[in-house]
């Protein structure tokens, strides 16, 4: 006879599971991907080591996994937004408003997920993240265009190059240090939000506009503490 497992056995399995990817979670926001290891991991989990490499065979895939996770986390957020928008712009700036307030909400782990130096390869996962991320963008910016609200434009390429411009400025190494202050906070997410609606062609009037339409968004207020 095959085993089947029962649906309580699968709960519980897939319960372990996000127990021990939210413990490598906390470990990489509190200290980075370095404290992403197997048995510290399996502590604040409240499960043997052994159980880690039951599900996760090794620790790059427990980080490449912790990866993809926050990666789904952000592009459900940014779609979540852009939906609720009234419009293709507001769209696009609630886009960018939400990688700008996930990426400074949690800057060491938003550092980890990018680009900090890891003694595994997880590139193929990082590569993904921000594939999918900048996928998202370009749709946003697409839908402008076709709408008549920007000029034409390499989508992908626009996409790709404001993705960029907001992680180097935001946490990148020429990034400003004293970002945790709810202010200064509220203050980066509208500088690089209204950079980016001005780069794809929206007019500086109608892009001040927009930031203070996503800045008086009940969601946006509360993650930045304004």
């Amino acid at each position: 006879m095959v085993y089947r497992r029962t649906h309580q056995v699968v709960k519980r399995l897939a319960a372990r599971r996000s127990a021990i990817l939210a413990a490598a979670r906390e470990a990489a926001a509190e200290g980075g991907m370095a404290a992403v290891q197997i048995a510290p991991v399996a502590v604040r989990a409240n499960v043997a080591a052994g159980t880690v490499y039951r599900y996760f065979p090794s620790k790059a895939e427990l980080i490449s996994e912790l990866i993809a996770e926050v990666s789904r986390d952000e592009l459900a957020a940014i779609r979540r937004a852009a939906d609720a928008a009234p419009g293709p712009s507001s769209a696009l700036a609630a886009a960018v408003t939400t990688v700008a307030v996930h990426t400074l909400s949690q800057r060491r782990l938003a550092w980890g997920i990018l680009a900090e130096p890891v003694d595994v390869d997880v590139s193929a996962s990082r590569l993904a993240s921000r594939r999918e991320i900048a996928g998202e963008i370009a749709a946003r910016i697409d839908a402008a265009v076709r709408a008549g609200h920007l000029p034409a434009q390499d989508t992908a390429l626009a996409a790709t190059a404001l993705l960029g411009a907001l992680h180097e400025a935001l946490v990148g190494p020429l990034a400003p240090d004293n970002l945790e202050d709810p202010v200064k906070m509220r203050d980066a997410v509208q500088t690089v939000t209204l950079l980016a609606l001005r780069a794809v062609g929206v007019m500086d009037a109608r892009a001040r506009g927009l930031v203070v339409q996503q800045t008086l968004l009940p969601t946006t207020k509360a993650l930045v503490g304004a």
